[in-house]
């Protein structure tokens, strides 16, 4: 199953609009990355847990 993360459903003083989609471990892994690297937060089991837990499956035009 894919899944997506979403920079905009966040609050963020640089209105990011970034979307992550792939596979669980992946998008965990890219989002923390660009927390980091794009808004300044630390790598923390708190970081890591906020963003998994913002996780939604994603949404195709196949589904529909």
């Amino acid at each position: 199953m894919r899944y997506v993360v979403d920079c905009r459903e966040q609050p963020s003083e640089n209105n990011c609009t970034l979307t992550i989609a792939g596979e669980k471990e992946e998008v965990l892994k890219a989002a923390v990355e660009h927390a980091i690297s794009s808004h300044g937060h630390t790598d923390s089991e708190e970081l890591r847990s906020g963003i998994e837990s913002g996780l939604k499956p994603e949404q195709t035009a196949a589904a529909s």
